[in-house]
């Protein structure tokens, strides 16, 4: 069993970004997933306003979840596609803090999206950057919201500016 541990303090001190190692030191723990994702919402307080779960995080890549209940809702009884967005933004925020170079650093330049269908389960959404896009300028970050059932209700981009650190 202590070797087991010690294997895994060492695979995350091997770990370089920050992100990424509390994740890996967290996501494997009972209710880790949960400290994690208040922490992320901490660091960024309008996030809580969806209360989402980061469910898979890797280089990348990251999904995360949101309940489908009152707080999140519309007028006509589905997930706010606001809250859609928020959800999207916040995987794109831990994507990229998860992902990007040591060198750089990003600010989000703007979002766009389609509505494809109504929300009306928990939804996941989930971030995606193509690896080989890290350098400065424009970076497309590909952010699809998925129903319990798989189907596409949001997809869109969310573009970041990516700039050397001074």
């Amino acid at each position: 069993m202590s070797n087991t541990k010690s294997k895994n303090s060492s695979n995350d001190s091997s770990i370089a970004n920050p992100v990424l190692r509390y994740w890996s030191r967290l996501s494997g723990l009972p209710g880790g997933k949960y400290v994690f994702s208040k922490v992320v919402q901490f660091k960024a307080p309008y996030f809580r306003t969806v209360n989402a779960m980061v469910e898979e995080l890797r280089p990348n890549h990251a999904k995360l979840r949101i309940k489908k209940r009152r707080a999140v809702e519309n007028h006509i009884g589905t997930v706010h596609v606001i809250a859609i967005c928020n959800l999207l933004e916040m995987a794109m925020g831990v994507v990229a803090e998860a992902s990007i170079p040591g060198h750089l650093r990003w600010i989000p330049k703007g979002m766009s999206v389609d509505y494809t269908a109504k929300a009306g389960s928990n939804i996941s959404g989930i971030a995606e950057i193509n690896p080989q896009d890290w350098k400065p300028g424009d970076l497309d970050v590909k952010v699809t919201a998925l129903d319990e059932g798989g189907k596409v209700v949001v997809q869109g981009v969310i573009k970041l500016w990516i700039s050397e650190k001074r």
